[in-house]
């Protein structure tokens, strides 16, 4: 291609670019679908009473599911760039690992202050009665 034919090429935007970057609406279609499925799934768990630890497991495990693909599609997340993805998602994970952290720490203080500062309970001898 010569520079003739370059320059016009390149005053044409290449024929690509001339409407921005669209996706398709039935990946959003998609999305919200399997949102729904999540949602009911979620509600599920209510309507079956799971109780316990599995049931807090199960609703937290729907959550962060539902939070990634609204970020991922909605927010376009998955169409960026490697480096902008790390630098909004990095921060948010470390805050919540360093957050979990000091919960440990601080479950950990708290029994252990209270096995060594418990209250002495004096013992009823029978001649106290």
């Amino acid at each position: 291609m010569d520079h003739a034919e370059h320059g016009q090429h390149a005053e044409h935007g290449g024929g690509s670019n001339d409407k921005g970057q669209q996706h398709p609406l039935g990946i959003y279609f998609k999305i919200w679908g399997l949102l729904f499925v999540l949602s009911a799934a979620s509600y599920m768990v209510d309507y079956a009473q799971v109780q316990g630890l599995l049931r807090w497991s199960l609703i937290i495990i729907f959550m962060l599911l539902k939070a990634g693909l609204i970020v991922a599609v909605f927010m376009h997340m998955v169409w960026e760039r490697l480096a902008l993805v790390y630098a909004i998602l990095v921060p948010p994970l470390l805050l919540i690992t360093l957050i979990g952290i000091g919960a440990l720490e601080a479950d950990y203080t708290f029994l252990s202050r209270s096995e060594f500062f418990a209250p002495v309970v004096e013992l009823k001898t029978s001649a106290n009665h």
